[in-house]
């Protein structure tokens, strides 16, 4: 649905984005992660035509965007940047205005975005009467409007409250189950992310430096977590017999190429040491994000992940 390579975009003499190459499959809800400043919004800007790449190649649901745009977002719906609003109008009304400057829309589907997000009995309300979630929700039911196949965005969890975030995220994993939509999402919320989205992609100062699946960040490869009577010993004399190639915190050890929990198991209980758990690493997404941030160049599982 999304295909970018070696897209660059310099305001200036200044690197916003620099040789990015992504993939975002059809029917994935794909994340796309960064601090502010990273490029996130420029990438997405670019994707959406609003933004004008200075070299590269975007292509969104097979058309590209620079010399086919309008057949590249025909089936494209977005909440990009701050949605504006007329705030002495209806919702109702302003879906209506919005509605024409894409195409023409029935009263009837209409009728259905606002069913869809919630807002059935407070279309006909002035908008100046919403609350933030339920602008953020009238923003998704404008970029519903054309009927998409694809969904960008930019930071839809952006302000609300716990309700409203949770009445987001339920929004847009409904979308993407009863729809079948591909959801490109950019968001701060590391929590979020980590229960909508399979696969991401991390941004750091205009350069991508992760993309991969999600799983593979929870369960690092060969990182298990180590429970004994002194962890000291155990180490020492797991290097001694190259079961592991490294090993922190004093409770984490890393195994060795093809090295399974048991044989560490039987290494430790034949010198004496008492074994309590032995367990995979589960690695949150906010460790692995801002370990991301403070190496500042691309992963070896992003590299590998990008290269497949």
């Amino acid at each position: 649905m999304i295909q970018l390579e070696h897209v660059q975009k310099l305001f200036g003499g200044q690197r916003a984005v620099e040789d990015l190459d992504l993939v975002v499959p059809k029917g994935q809800i794909f994340g796309l992660l960064g601090h502010n400043g990273a490029g996130k919004s420029t990438a997405i800007g670019m994707m959406l035509g609003q933004v004008w790449p200075t070299r590269g190649e975007i292509r969104i649901c097979g058309f590209d965007v620079t010399t086919q745009r309008q057949r590249a977002l025909q089936k494209v719906g977005a909440i990009f940047e701050t949605p504006v609003f007329y705030d002495y109008l209806s919702g109702w009304r302003n879906l209506e205005i919005l509605s024409h400057y894409s195409a023409p829309t029935s009263k009837q589907r209409i009728r259905e975005v606002v069913d869809w997000v919630g807002l059935t009995g407070r279309e006909k309300s002035k908008l100046k009467t919403y609350s933030h979630g339920m602008r953020a929700r009238l923003a998704l039911a404008q970029a519903l409007l054309p009927q998409p196949e694809l969904l960008i965005l930019d930071e839809p969890s952006d302000g609300l409250d716990p309700e409203g975030i949770h009445e987001m995220r339920q929004t847009i994993l409904r979308l993407h189950r009863e729809l079948g939509l591909t959801i490109l999402l950019s968001s701060h919320l590391l929590n979020e992310v980590e229960q909508l989205c399979t696969r991401i992609a991390v941004m750091n100062r205009g350069r991508k430096v992760f993309e991969g699946d999600l799983a593979g960040i929870s369960h690092p490869q060969n990182w298990v977590k180590l429970r004994v009577n002194d962890f000291a010993a155990a180490a020492k004399c797991l290097h001694e017999d190259r079961l592991i190639i490294d090993e922190r915190d004093g409770n984490a050890i890393a195994l060795a190429s093809n090295i399974a929990t048991d044989e560490v198991v039987r290494c430790l209980v034949k010198n004496g040491i008492s074994v309590f758990a032995i367990t995979p690493h589960e690695q949150s997404l906010e460790e692995f994000y801002l370990s991301l941030m403070k190496s500042g160049a691309p992963s070896e599982l992003g590299t590998a992940a990008a290269a497949n």
